[in-house]
């Protein structure tokens, strides 16, 4: 068996297009969805990631407001910031850059953003209704995780899915993500007892850990599902660096029905699903319904 690529970028780019198509059908109506993104400090994976996210909104017609606040920035001076753009009716979604420098508490931040334009989706009150199962701001990342499930399955309901890492950012997410639609979930961490014996019980398999290679190529039923999160940096013996994800690939395309690249599968989804949820938010503050895309 060879497993399936699922290719990610074609997925986020057929998002990406929907976006755009609803983008100008507000633009038409005097509506031009807005994003500020927050970036404190020089992180240089951060700059890239706000380089793509600026030029990914422009793209879709939307307003992009960029603001950089140097490392020496207090806390007190980026709260400040947020509630400027909590305030700023042409701003809808705002999006502070994680990480933060360690003088900052990104819980501080992100509790002083006004949880409507919470575009990430980190706010505890969209984490309470996600858990809720009530309408939110879902995180990007997970929530393009599904969309890739879905690309393969249609369907998830009554799958068995086994999830791999309980972060707040992915893992949690994805969790209540994957009950909303019905399937049936494992929850998998450092603390599991026999992880291969868990993970091949898995009609779709998340791994969202970090962990280079840590998922093997028996421990994926046969023709299951493999939705790779992890984006992981690894060095060969000249020094070139490379992505890999949590997913010994060669070996799982052997077992895998489907799986996704580690660069070219969840990573283009965030972003995608990023100018979905400003879309949206745009939608919210001016009284109207959220497309369904």
């Amino acid at each position: 068996m060879t497993a399936k690529l699922i290719d990610g970028k074609a997925v986020a780019a057929d998002l990406r297009a929907k976006v755009g198509d609803e983008v100008r059908r507000l633009t038409a109506q005097g509506i031009v969805p807005g994003l500020a993104v927050v970036l404190v400090g020089e992180d240089p994976a951060s700059e890239v990631y706000v380089r793509n996210k600026t030029k990914a909104t422009a793209e879709a017609g939307m307003r992009s407001f960029d603001h950089r606040l140097p490392a020496t920035a207090s806390q007190d001076e980026v709260i400040a910031l947020v509630q400027k753009l909590n305030a700023d009716p042409a701003v809808h979604g705002i999006l502070v850059q994680i990480p933060l420098p360690p003088a900052i508490d990104p819980a501080a931040v992100i509790t002083a953003i006004d949880p409507d334009k919470d575009v990430d989706g980190f706010h505890i009150v969209n984490v309470g209704r996600l858990a809720s199962g009530l309408p939110a701001m879902v995180p990007c990342t997970p929530q393009g995780c599904i969309r890739l499930a879905r690309h393969v399955h249609g369907s998830l309901a009554g799958l068995e899915a086994v999830v791999i890492g309980r972060s707040h950012i992915v893992g949690r997410p994805l969790v209540q993500l994957l009950l909303i639609e019905h399937a049936t979930v494992t929850v998998a961490h450092s603390q599991t007892r026999d992880l291969p014996q868990v993970c091949r019980r898995g009609d779709i398999v998340f791994t969202a850990i970090g962990r280079a290679g840590l998922v093997r190529g028996d421990w994926i039923k046969p023709g299951a599902t493999v939705i790779d999160i992890g984006i992981n940096r690894v060095f060969s013996e000249d020094g070139k660096a490379r992505l890999v994800g949590d997913v010994a690939f060669d070996e799982a395309k052997a077992h895998a029905g489907a799986i996704t690249p580690v660069p070219g599968g969840v990573g283009p989804m965030t972003i995608a699903c990023l100018l979905e949820n400003t879309l949206k938010a745009a939608c919210t503050a001016a009284g109207l319904s959220a497309p369904q895309l």
